[in-house]
């Protein structure tokens, strides 16, 4: 049975939309309160990085995976993932594009401050897109099947799951 990479990729990206308001927003308290330096939020920059292109590579692996899914589940929920995942990477961009302005305006501390708040407010708009993202491939998973696409010998999709909660209850 080949199993598929895009659900390998997914996790990165939302597990980093996640967490990135919680980081950028104790750094931001972090360069407010004078506890930490400007160099600091480099941390903010590079996870954003790691969001982004770790948001690239899950949705180019899902590009890969959907000839063998289009024929199980219906277009329109398959578009509206990958639809989903396309706000998600350009909004995941443009947070990584605003977490750099803090370091623009560095001989404004106020502007700074303000450009890593709003970075960090940005990263919440990320996270929501994130659950969207989500809750249109578990759809596609869960609702309409698309998980059969890669299970092989005529089995079903539920066929392994049951076959270990018999053995277990044996």
């Amino acid at each position: 049975m080949e199993l598929p990479l895009h659900p390998k990729l997914v996790h990165l990206p939302i597990a980093l939309a996640v967490l990135m308001p919680v980081l950028t927003g104790v750094l931001w308290i972090a360069l407010l309160r004078g506890w930490l330096p400007l160099r600091a939020w480099l941390l903010a920059v590079g996870a954003q990085v790691l969001l982004l292109g770790s948001s690239v590579l899950a949705m180019r692996s899902g590009e890969n995976d959907e000839e063998r899914v289009e024929r199980l589940v219906p277009e329109a929920a398959l578009e509206a993932h990958e639809e989903a995942a396309e706000r998600f990477t350009w909004a995941a961009g443009f947070v990584l594009l605003l977490s750099l302005s803090p370091f623009l305006l560095q001989r404004r501390p106020k502007a700074a401050n303000v450009a890593a708040l709003a970075t960090a407010l940005g990263t919440c708009g990320v996270f929501w897109l994130g659950y969207e993202v989500g809750q249109a491939g578990g759809e596609l998973v869960y609702r309409h099947g698309a998980a059969a696409a890669f299970v092989g010998g005529g089995a079903t999709v539920g066929a392994p799951a049951a076959e270990v909660r018999r053995r277990r209850d044996d």
